[in-house]
């Protein structure tokens, strides 16, 4: 919490640097080893760092560059970087998200198809078949895992670099604070389970494997933020459409493997980040906020980070008239968007945090966005955002401190 200001932060993925994805690239070709990648990754990753301390932004992170998965940089590493930190899995050439076979059933007659969109893609098919019509909602195709045995971490090298890249750069640019994003259990144990043959016990096991990661996040002293969007995008990926009674006991779950995965961790040094998806499409049938929002509270983070820009959510800050935060706890808003092109004006930026500081307290409300900015906008809307949201953040401050 702070009493002077509000301190911005934003959810994670960045722009790639040009020399970062040229690397990626000839790493992948065989052209340079592992000596030379890392040497690029860390100038790239100190470059970026550099960049949010001269912007203003408070609470900074590597901007994800570590995720990449296989040696190639794939703006899906939010997720698919897991598959080389956890144990029990085999690679398929099988891309799960490119076709809508059904998954796996779960509690509740709960199936889950591919597509996040599935029900916008049914209503509005002219308009996501016409490439025209401004959707974006593919994704480069990668061949997926499925859980072929017990489920384990395996990825201690790979945060532990992870994390001194940040810690270098951190050092090198003076910055105390800062924050690492890692998947939640929900969203890793989202691949095809030929193993446990039960969804709790994907889940459950997924939470025991991930807490190795949020530890060493944890105690390296940076904040672990857990990628959370099947807490809200799985809604448009049951078929049929479940009650609402039927997600929340589905949710429940996930929430639960998420406090088990933090027990025992500090509790300050954990956020959770939910949102409906980073696709740019209608998302007329989201889950409305107020249907799930006590679940999310269950989750014994210090802080939770969501959507409050997007048109389709942004009037969703009403739901804490009536919603209390949990003791010693803040809440991180997106008042700047990932899924438009348009910049926000920084006394809209204002605005929206004034309207959730009036609700929550100003010392509870940290700026941030909606999702990460990385991989769907141009890196100079992305970074004209992030000054937006730096310049607004200044205008609520001398206006509620």
């Amino acid at each position: 919490m702070s009493s002077n200001k509000i301190r911005t932060t934003h959810v994670g993925s960045l722009p790639r640097t040009p020399e970062l994805l040229e690397a990626n690239l000839r790493r992948s070709a065989g052209e340079i080893g592992d000596e030379e990648f890392f040497e690029i990754l860390q100038n790239s990753v100190d470059e970026v760092v550099k960049r949010q301390v001269d912007l203003g932004i408070d609470i900074i992170n590597e901007g994800e560059y570590g995720h990449v998965t296989s040696g190639k940089v794939d703006y899906g590493a939010w997720w698919n970087y897991v598959f080389t930190r956890l144990g029990g899995l085999t690679m398929t050439d099988e891309d799960r998200w490119a076709n809508q076979s059904v998954v796996r059933s779960t509690p509740g007659n709960i199936k889950l198809t591919s597509f996040s969109d599935r029900r916008d893609r049914e209503r509005f098919r002219e308009a996501y078949e016409d490439p025209t019509s401004g959707i974006f909602s593919g994704r480069a195709q990668v061949g997926n895992p499925k859980f072929t045995g017990e489920i384990t971490y395996v990825g201690h090298d790979q945060v532990a670099a992870d994390l001194q890249l940040l810690r270098h750069a951190m050092t090198k640019y003076n910055v105390h604070d800062a924050f690492v994003a890692a998947i939640s259990p929900g969203s890793a144990a989202r691949l095809t389970d030929e193993y446990y043959g039960d969804d709790t016990a994907v889940v459950k096991a997924c939470a025991s494997a991930m807490h190795h990661e949020y530890k060493a996040i944890t105690d390296a002293g940076f904040t672990v933020q857990l990628d959370a969007p099947d807490l809200a995008e799985a809604w448009d990926q049951i078929n049929p459409e479940p009650s609402i009674e039927d997600y929340r006991a589905w949710i429940r779950i996930r929430i639960d493997a998420i406090n088990d995965a933090l027990e025992g961790l500090s509790k300050e040094r954990t956020r959770l980040h939910i949102c409906w998806g980073s696709w740019h499409g209608p998302h007329s049938t989201d889950v409305p906020f107020e249907d799930i929002i006590d679940e999310i509270l269950r989750c014994n983070v210090g802080g939770y980070s969501f959507e409050g820009a997007s048109p389709r959510h942004a009037h969703e800050w009403r739901v804490w008239q009536n919603h209390e935060l949990p003791k010693d706890t803040v809440i991180y808003p997106g008042v700047v968007s990932h899924a438009m092109n348009a910049i926000e004006h920084p006394r809209l930026v204002a605005d929206r945090i004034i309207q959730f500081a009036e609700l929550v307290g100003p010392e509870r409300v940290i700026a941030s966005s909606d999702c990460g900015l990385g991989g769907r906008l141009h890196h100079q809307i992305a970074w004209a955002k992030l000054e937006s949201l730096v310049e607004g953040a200044r205008l609520a401050t001398k206006e509620l401190f």
